[in-house]
């Protein structure tokens, strides 16, 4: 079992997560301007059809995981490294905005999460999570997607990519939940992009814009693995 010194703290692989809330929200864009915000020339977008990629935004509230308990807001493009097959599909992680210190460096250090410590807001109500996200003073974005559900998510396995010290890794993952749901359409998914950069270039993709759906799960779990190289 590999192992981790973060911060006077041992880190075990594979991380594991056993309670979290998790949204996500996938907006259709422009596949040509989604390419650019992949770094480097590893990896390429998945087109979801002819020109266009989806962006997904990534709500999640950890509440007893390896790394502790925070919020984290990730935005992710389906990807794979340049050449590959279908089969090889994947996320790519741009952004990913964390309100505590130790998952940051754990997360940069151990995967290349490209993780930074924000001022993130998560309001929940009965049926409804919204978000935002502020980062240098600015507002990035202002999120809501519903909350509920009753079914149960079996556990996946999934890859995510990355860059760990300057060069291309895959990393395994797993998902899996209860009190799930999956909301076809932008019902009940509000957007609001601010003057951030960040908010800057999301416009550049063409949002806000009406989600192709949003999922919620009251109780996610799930499995961060070792970072291997391509």
């Amino acid at each position: 079992m590999k192992t981790y010194e973060i911060q006077g703290r041992t880190v075990a692989m594979p991380v594991e997560v056993r309670d979290a809330s998790a949204g996500t929200a996938i907006f259709d864009v422009d596949a040509a301007t989604a390419q650019a915000w992949l770094p480097g020339d590893a990896f390429e977008v998945v087109e979801s059809a002819p020109g266009r990629a989806q962006l997904a935004v990534a709500l999640i509230d950890y509440r007893d995981n390896d790394l502790g308990d925070y919020l984290e807001i990730g935005l992710t493009l389906f990807a794979r490294p340049r050449g590959a097959g279908d089969d090889a599909a994947g996320t790519f992680i741009v952004h990913l905005p964390v309100d505590q210190e130790f998952t940051c460096e754990a997360g940069c250090r151990i995967w290349g999460f490209p993780k930074t410590v924000e001022h993130i807001v998560n309001d929940v109500t009965d049926d409804a999570s919204r978000w935002r996200l502020e980062m240098d003073g600015q507002l990035v974005l202002d999120i809501t997607v519903p909350r509920g559900g009753s079914d149960e998510q079996a556990d996946m396995e999934m890859a995510t990519y990355t860059y760990l010290d300057g060069a291309p890794h895959t990393t395994p993952f797993t998902q899996g939940g209860k009190g799930s749901q999956v909301v076809v359409g932008g019902d009940g998914v509000r957007l609001e992009l601010g003057d951030h950069p960040i908010a800057r270039a999301l416009a550049g993709l063409g949002l806000p814009a009406p989600a192709v759906l949003s999922t919620w799960t009251e109780h996610m779990h799930g499995t961060f693995g070792e970072a291997t190289p391509l």
